[in-house]
């Protein structure tokens, strides 16, 4: 994880300074080693991006062609370097451009600062250009509550150096999540002697330890398990504690399970890793996670789609299992599983807790000799066999997933992948190999389209020494492609992969598999014919190295060319689009609501749903 940059002239002392309100926000962006600010510019936001110009040693202003694509590319960096970036945007619908951007980092909690501009204080309520105010006055900001974990409107100059480092500790501890500061414009403009706060006098050093009572009452029952399974969501990547995890994982015998947000908080390639869980994951990981006696989840919040809509014996059974949940939000506690042992804190710091609690083993390979393990080897093995049948098809058009494997194949262990909303989402998590934490970037819980291509811009950013891929369907893809032009405009080596199948057929499964036929699906033209646009073609216009594919054997020699390219590459795959074999295997269950009028498949719904272990 990154922590803080060293910029060449911080202040570290707290001396009172006269600063304008934006010249505050930059500096404590400053002190805090933020690299980049990221938006464009409006006339709410005029004062700011002036005044980054004279701190543009230590912060970079990157411009984007969408606002939405300034807070993807936000969460993209914060997902593999840990450190937010701001983003900002004008008033009006700049601001509320970012709301979907918002609502991703909201949902799969990940932080983000977006500074929007405000009415002038002393105008407010006047109608003035792109203010909200017939409810109330500049009730902009108000529009967010939903997605940000915290917002501020501060209405003086004196009051930002507050808001900023409450700010700052609430987007990053505990759960992080985005918070919002709504600046009006003359705030923003005027100025004030102030101190920027210290950073290292207004945060905590480390995260909160589960009570030590309910960790012994953990081990025990750990200690006393026959089939543990560990279950790690994206809080084990968001705290860092992959380390801790893999040890638990050996130290009790235990295979690991993943969620969509939790995959690489193991390597897969170890033997303990039982892969992803839940619905397009995998048969050994559901398999082991519904059968388990005692289940350790650590930051997990049991999502529908991970839980494979809670029916019993698909995904888990809880009970008979029992459930030690480690959370550091008390509010996922419980929530949806009863709990037999909570553990109210950081993910690393419980991990560690539990390590010391339960000391270390008589014999580091012992549980290479129980039957269990070898059961957790001929499942692994039964799914590697699976996931080969579309992995390794030498069928034209190509399926998905043998594109998926052979754009793998190109990219060096550590590289990331990122994707967004529909099948090669679902395609990545079941068979991308991840090694390694914050190596697999999605919009996991929102779900967002049109997230890959600018999450992945912030994610080459981060980590610039690495490969970086983005791995986006056509309709994925078409949502946010013009931030090709940003992609060009800063020169980051990104290979866009555009999996191409002419439709919304992530959709168009759905529709089939519940309802038995299909609408407003399939991209085609006047005369029925499929349609696609030229994305080749569209790359090279923007300025990248573009090609077309559509022989499987091609693939991987494309996407090493891409990678090599020393600048920003798209290669445009055609895959099959029927859907027999056109996404992700189906491994779990999914609860949607079917009218009377489809009663086959409103039967096998209610059915399933009788399962359900909610409460």
């Amino acid at each position: 994880m990154q922590d803080r940059a060293s910029p060449a002239s911080v202040h570290v002392d707290d001396a009172p300074r006269r600063l304008s309100g934006a010249q505050i926000v930059i500096e404590y962006l400053v002190r805090q080693g933020v690299p980049y600010a990221v938006g464009i510019p409006g006339h709410g936001s005029w004062v700011l991006t002036d005044a980054l110009l004279d701190r543009a040693d230590a912060i970079r202003t990157i411009q984007v062609m969408h606002e939405q694509s300034a807070v993807h590319l936000a969460d993209g960096f914060y997902r593999v370097s840990g450190l937010p970036l701001l983003a900002f945007t004008s008033i009006g619908p700049g601001a509320t451009n970012t709301v979907i951007g918002m609502a991703t980092a909201y949902v799969d909690s990940t932080a983000v600062m977006l500074m929007t501009g405000s009415a002038h204080t002393y105008l407010r309520g006047h109608a003035l250009l792109q203010e909200v105010e017939r409810r109330h006055v500049a009730d902009n900001a108000r529009i967010f509550e939903p997605v940000v974990k915290e917002w501020w409107n501060p209405t003086r100059v004196d009051e930002l150096p507050f808001v900023l480092h409450r700010a700052w500790n609430q987007m990053r501890s505990g759960r992080p999540g985005p918070v919002l500061l709504d600046l009006p414009m003359d705030v923003q403009a005027e100025s004030a002697d102030v101190r920027i706060p210290i950073p290292e006098q207004r945060e905590a050093r480390s995260g909160p330890r589960p009570a030590a009572d309910e960790v012994e009452r953990a081990a025990a029952m750990l200690r006393g398990a026959e089939r543990p399974v560990l279950v790690a969501g994206g809080g084990v990547v968001t705290a860092n504690a992959s380390a801790e995890l893999t040890a638990l994982a050996e130290r009790l015998g235990a295979p690991v399970v993943t969620t969509w947000m939790g995959k690489g908080a193991i390597d897969e390639t170890h033997e303990l890793s039982a892969q992803t869980i839940g619905d397009t994951a995998s048969t050994c990981g559901n398999a082991l996670a519904a059968t388990a006696d005692v289940i350790l989840s650590v930051g997990c919040r049991f999502t529908d789609w991970s839980a494979s809509s809670y029916r019993r014996g698909v995904t888990f059974a809880i009970p008979p299992t029992k459930l030690i949940q480690v959370d550091v939000d008390a509010r996922e506690i419980g929530k949806n599983y009863p709990v037999s042992v909570p553990l109210l804190g950081d993910a690393r710091e419980a991990l560690k807790d539990l390590l010391d609690a339960l000391g270390p083993a008589a014999d580091g390979s012992a549980h290479r000799q129980t039957s269990y393990f070898e059961e957790i080897q001929r499942q692994k093995q039964s799914w590697f066999e699976q996931v080969d049948i579309l992995s390794g098809s030498e069928a034209t058009p190509m399926t998905m997933a043998r594109a998926v494997r052979e754009v793998q194949l190109a990219t060096r262990p550590d590289a990331i992948v990122v994707t967004g909303a529909g099948l090669p989402q679902g395609m990545v998590k079941q068979r991308w190999v991840s090694r390694m934490p914050r190596t697999h970037i999605t919009s996991g819980g929102f779900s967002s389209m049109g997230f890959t291509l600018p999450a992945a811009i912030g994610a080459q950013l981060a980590a610039p020494d690495q490969q970086v891929v983005a791995v986006c369907g056509d309709g994925d893809f078409l949502q946010t492609m013009q931030e090709l032009a940003s992609l060009v405009m800063l020169g980051v080596p990104v290979c866009v992969v555009i999996l191409d199948n002419s439709g919304w057929i992530s959709i168009k499964g759905g529709q089939q598999a519940f309802f038995g036929r299909t609408n407003a699906t399939d991209f085609h033209r006047p005369d029925g014919s499929v349609y696609s646009p030229d994305f080749a073609a569209i790359g090279r216009a923007f300025g990248l190295q573009a090609e077309q594919v559509r022989d499987p054997y091609a693939v991987r020699d494309a996407v090493a060319r891409g990678l090599a390219a020393g600048g920003p590459s798209l290669v445009a795959i055609t895959v099959d689009r029927d859907l027999a074999v056109a996404g992700p295997d189906k491994t779990g269950w999914w609860d949607v609501p079917i009218p009377e009028y489809h009663p086959e498949q409103r039967a096998a719904q209610i059915e399933g749903r009788a399962e359900e272990q909610t409460s």
